[in-house]
């Protein structure tokens, strides 16, 4: 299983594997804290997204989202020549907290271990995106840096602009799912069979 986790669950843009990986990166993380610290946000900002966005446009959103951060990140290492192996939800997560914190930049937020603390979602957008800007300048490897600011404007860019282009241009077939979905009610999952 190492083999299969290391070639298909990990973005590396030397590795033979390399479309997969971008998706499939986004499912696998290093620890049980790594993936622990990454689900606590994307809990933590997923109930304003969905409520946005509606639950089809949300994992829409965030699956493109995983694709487009990990491309980003190839980009970075192909620009820097740092071909190491990077896996984790943390770009795609960093879409959906761009997009709460760009959509309502005055909600209040504060960090789980300093409630005391509180800042505007706009403020900690910008903080975030600059650390991850010096990070990546800097060349530091505690985060994949890259990945964060692909997700990052992916987030802050399809809230703004993206969707309007492109699921507004999706919304008739939406429509005719849930038209099928609620005409059919016993078909397609939980129904009896005949």
């Amino acid at each position: 299983m190492r083999r299969i986790m290391f070639t298909y669950f990990t973005s590396d843009p030397s590795s033979r594997a390399l479309c997969s990986p971008m998706l499939l990166s986004t499912f696998s993380h290093f620890s049980l804290f790594h993936m622990a610290a990454n689900m606590y946000v994307l809990w933590s900002f997923s109930t304003s997204i969905v409520s946005l966005l509606g639950c089809e446009q949300f994992i829409a959103m965030y699956l493109s989202a995983g694709v487009i951060s990990t491309f980003v990140s190839y980009v970075a290492k192909m620009a820097t020549g740092r071909f190491e192996p990077s896996l984790g939800a943390s770009g795609a997560i960093m879409t959906v907290l761009a997009a709460v914190c760009t959509k309502m930049p005055e909600a209040k937020l504060a960090i789980i271990f300093l409630p005391m603390f509180t800042f505007t979602a706009g403020s900690a957008l910008k903080a975030i995106i600059a650390f991850d800007t010096v990070g990546l300048a800097l060349g530091w490897r505690l985060f994949d840096h890259a990945a964060h600011l692909g997700g990052a404007l992916f987030g802050m860019w399809y809230v703004t602009y993206g969707h309007e282009l492109i699921w507004k241009n999706r919304e008739p077939l939406v429509k005719a799912w849930h038209e099928m979905r609620t005409k059919n009610p016993g078909k397609g999952g939980g129904g009896k069979s005949n």
